[in-house]
């Protein structure tokens, strides 16, 4: 889970819009009916990629430097960022079920406070991990 800058290679297309390709990464590629659109979706396309080789434990490629990236006519570099921790909250945010155990009279005191247990352990791991 990190922050990434990958260079992506942006073809103009003939109704406007623009194609694009992450030469670093397989099967990452996107395209968009205007700029905009485009780096929208070449966030979204860049982070759904990265988020995969985390999940896989793939390794992740250097990204290249933008000299060494061959282009063809009409083509240009642009670097796209994106931070696969914010992509996994937004698309990955599902309720898992844990069972836990404590002992009774924690469980007791927590309860007669209302405490929800959900909650005190999200605030917990949150805080664990740094995030």
């Amino acid at each position: 889970m990190a922050k990434y800058a990958y260079p992506a290679i942006f073809t103009p297309e003939d109704d406007g819009g623009f194609s694009v390709r992450f030469p670093d990464l397989e099967s990452c590629y996107t395209c968009g009916d205007d700029m905009f659109d485009c780096l929208t979706m070449a966030e979204d396309a860049l982070a759904l990629v990265l988020y995969g080789y985390e999940k896989d434990g793939r390794k992740i490629p250097c990204p290249s430097s933008e000299s060494s990236i061959p282009l063809s006519d009409n083509e240009f570099i642009n670097f796209i960022a994106c931070d696969t921790l914010e992509y996994r909250k937004m698309y990955n945010n599902r309720a898992v079920k844990k069972t836990l155990t404590i002992p009774e009279w924690l469980n007791e005191a927590a309860v007669a406070m209302n405490i929800n247990f959900s909650q005190v352990l999200q605030e917990a791991l949150i805080s664990k991990i740094q995030i």
